[in-house]
């Protein structure tokens, strides 16, 4: 793209590795880069705090857990540190997703930014925050210059490698690298702004019949048009803070997350739908009577826009054969949970479970932009076709991929090679012995409401 005078800006950082997006995904993949304590790691990201996703609108990581009554721990390393230190301070408990996702790790999200900073700063990073990418340019041959907006002023920051963890692939946007755009195929999945409420008397919505009667009432205020709800179904759940419930139920459809005037008219409208399940749950469920909002997400959540094409890339197929290649980074789970509008406009979530063992792996070449030498891509962006993103972008997996993309830039600069001339074998035996999965367990894993004290050692290898 080049719109800048790149002569003229003044260097913020000339780093080995340089991760865009302090996201999940991109916090795991800073850590990871920089557990060698040999390269210099630069991690940005345009908001005043860290986690993305994880701390601006969710409070659940799913994906550690295979869903189902037999349910196996399939993700460790570096995510599991990240939940060990939540744990530490009482600010996680294991939940049962009602929808069929599997146990979530419940935390809290203001914890959570706490943690992410120490462990960035711990480790040596070069952390900067209020920072955001707006070109790339080829300024020397054996690194890639990035140019940086923050209140300072335009900066350039020079990489020997790059991790893209931005959520929308800018780095691969600005770079040239070819993505599918979400909507161009498919219908791009919904967006949501996600709300949460206090003082709810969870003892009465038990006894009135719980989750059970709440779908039941949603249902009704929705087919009897009491509520102007965008669905019948939708998600509420006890939060870490006593007496308060998160959601996934807003809604927000066939409008484009990358055109302005439309993200625009998208956080308008989950605002509004906020509110309108505010009255909704007042007036309608027992043991919300006096309950009210507290907090909305920092902004929309956005599930898809672009998707990088990889050198390898994910595929429904793929998933719903439950195998794992000899390539694999790591593993998955979680269905296919595709938030749509149905046929009769109403928005909904198409499911579709993983057969047999209910795990895939997924292959190295999904977090290489094709035709890229020094480049990953990790998170929400990361080479997948619609149908298999809506499985693989859990949390859980986002930050598996983080890990592995560390690990491999780190690698790189050891062998001097590139980003697709690596040793696989050797980034997976890196893996096993960081703690992050690529078996699958023989012994269930413990579930319970407290369970994480008995999944704390759990590693393979």
């Amino acid at each position: 793209m080049n719109i800048f005078n790149h002569h003229t800006i003044p260097l913020l950082a000339d780093t080995d590795i340089l991760v865009i997006g302090a996201g999940s995904a991109g916090c795991i993949a800073a850590l990871a880069s920089a557990m060698q304590k040999k390269y210099s790691v630069t991690l940005i990201e345009r908001y005043g705090f860290p986690g993305g996703t994880s701390t601006q609108m969710l409070d659940t990581f799913y994906g550690f857990f295979t869903p189902g009554n037999n349910p196996k721990k399939i993700v460790g390393g570096l995510p599991d540190t990240v939940v060990n230190e939540l744990y530490k301070t009482n600010d996680i408990f294991l939940r049962p997703n009602t929808y069929g996702a599997g146990t979530g790790v419940n935390y809290n999200p203001e914890r959570l930014k706490l943690v992410w900073d120490q462990l960035i700063t711990e480790a040596g990073i070069n952390y900067i925050l209020h920072t955001s990418l707006v070109d790339v340019t080829d300024e020397e041959k054996e690194k890639k210059t990035c140019i940086c907006w923050n209140k300072s002023g335009f900066y350039k920051i020079k990489a020997r490698r790059v991790i893209d963890a931005s959520g929308d692939a800018d780095f691969c946007h600005l770079s040239g690298y070819e993505f599918e755009l979400a909507g161009e195929k498919e219908p791009a999945q919904s967006m949501t702004t996600t709300f949460r409420m206090c003082n709810v008397d969870f003892e009465k919505f038990e006894k009135a019949g719980g989750n059970k009667m709440m779908k039941e009432k949603m249902a009704e205020a929705f087919d009897n048009k009491t509520h102007l709800l965008p669905r019948k179904e939708g998600s509420a759940h006890e939060m870490c803070a006593p007496k308060c419930i998160s959601t996934v139920a807003v809604k927000v459809s066939d409008l484009h997350a990358l055109k302005i005037e439309e993200l625009t008219k998208a956080e308008i409208e989950g605002r509004k739908q906020s509110f309108i399940y505010e009255n909704f749950f007042r007036e309608q469920v027992p043991g919300y009577e006096e309950s009210k909002i507290i907090g909305l997400s920092n902004q929309i959540g956005v599930r898809e826009t672009r998707r990088v094409y990889g050198e390898h890339r994910l595929t429904k197929e793929e998933c719903l054969t439950g195998k794992i290649p000899p390539d694999s980074i790591f593993l998955c789970g979680a269905p296919i949970e595709d938030h749509r509008k149905g046929k009769d406009g109403q928005d909904e979530t198409y499911w579709e479970y993983i057969p047999g063992a209910g795990i895939y792996g997924v292959p190295y070449g999904t977090i290489i932009p094709r035709n890229s030498s020094m480049t990953w891509v990790v998170g929400r962006c990361f080479s997948a076709t619609h149908d298999a993103h809506a499985s693989c972008r859990s949390m859980a997996q986002t930050m598996s991929m983080g890990q592995a993309a560390g690990l491999a830039a780190a690698q790189s600069l050891n062998k001097n090679c590139d980003a697709g001339e690596i040793d696989i074998s050797l980034l997976r035996n890196e893996l096993v012995r960081s703690g992050q999965m690529l078996e699958v367990p023989v012994a269930a894993a413990d579930t319970s409401r407290d369970g994480w004290k008995n999944n704390l050692a759990v590693k393979i290898g």
